[in-house]
């Protein structure tokens, strides 16, 4: 026996107050936008091409099954084919330039890193690769000898001058002394004023708490670097003369980083080649230079 259960109608406003017998006035409608929301995302038109190779192909499979073998169009096959690849997105080789240093002061392992990127940076180990290509090419009888060996040698020898500068420089120095690694542009400034900044910040730099500082990272790094390279660079003089003139040597070339680092985001959207380099050119030549004194 089927159950039927009746619910009680609820009486109308109408029947308890005369006075509201008339409906609630219309909420206000707002226009609904079209083709805004609703609008499906804009398709890829290398997917586009893949999809349509795909389904040409995967057709002709079918049909090709169905002729050779009856009943072969039970089981079908999807054939994907590629036609096109989405090109990959382009490298912005000066984006390191771009983005200026934090104004938060670094840790100490925040500055270690930040020596292990400058050091294994990609363009840095490409020009250490070439620049030892080109010198013992050049000078098969230098001291770091012909061929594969002296290239080795060579790369070695660069990577190692690299890795103990950044260990001084970028770490150990600004870490005991509180000092700031990083360079700080003035885009705002002159053109004069950008180059003064540049060279008096070999001397004179920033602290981890924004204010001006000896920049000991330059005076004193320059003097362990070659103290270290003492030790392994082959040929290298390590008497008290020749180790002032590599020193000066360095203090002298030392502003070409700063130059790059200060300039290259105002020219980098008009060039196409890596300005970088030609501060481990002229590093290169002052080197070659001071240690055959």
């Amino acid at each position: 026996m089927a159950l039927v259960v009746l619910a009680a109608a609820p009486r109308s406003r109408a029947a308890e107050d005369p006075g509201s017998a008339l409906p609630d006035a219309p909420e206000p409608q707002t226009a609904r936008p079209t083709n805004v929301d609703t609008a499906p995302p804009a398709a890829n038109p290398c997917d586009v091409r893949n999809a349509g190779g795909s389904m040409a192909t995967t057709a002709a499979m079918r049909a090709a099954e169905a002729a050779a073998t009856p009943g072969a169009m039970d089981n079908p096959k999807v054939v994907n084919t590629v036609l096109c690849v989405p090109h990959l997105p382009i490298i912005d080789w000066y984006a390191r330039f771009l983005t200026g240093p934090q104004v938060k002061a670094l840790t100490p392992l925040q500055k270690l890193h930040l020596a292990e990127r400058n050091l294994l940076d990609p363009f840095n180990l490409l020009t250490i690769s070439g620049e030892a290509g080109i010198a013992v090419a050049s000078n098969s009888h230098s001291v770091y000898g012909p061929g594969m060996y002296g290239y080795g040698r060579y790369v070695g020898v660069s990577f190692t001058e690299d890795m103990t500068g950044e260990f001084f420089g970028t770490f150990l120095i600004p870490t005991i002394t509180h000092q700031d690694p990083h360079y700080h542009r003035m885009p705002q400034a002159s053109i004069k004023r950008r180059v003064a900044h540049a060279i008096y910040q070999i001397a004179w730099t920033q602290g981890d708490n924004g204010k001006g500082m000896v920049n000991y990272a330059d005076l004193v790094g320059f003097v362990c670097d070659d103290a270290v390279g003492d030790l392994y660079v082959p040929g290298q003089q390590t008497n008290l003369r020749a180790s002032a003139k590599r020193y000066a040597t360095g203090l002298a070339t030392a502003p070409i980083d700063n130059f790059v680092t200060e300039f290259v985001p105002d020219i980098a959207s008009h060039i196409h080649v890596q300005i970088v380099v030609i501060q481990r050119i002229i590093n290169q030549v002052a080197r070659a230079d001071s240690t055959t004194q």
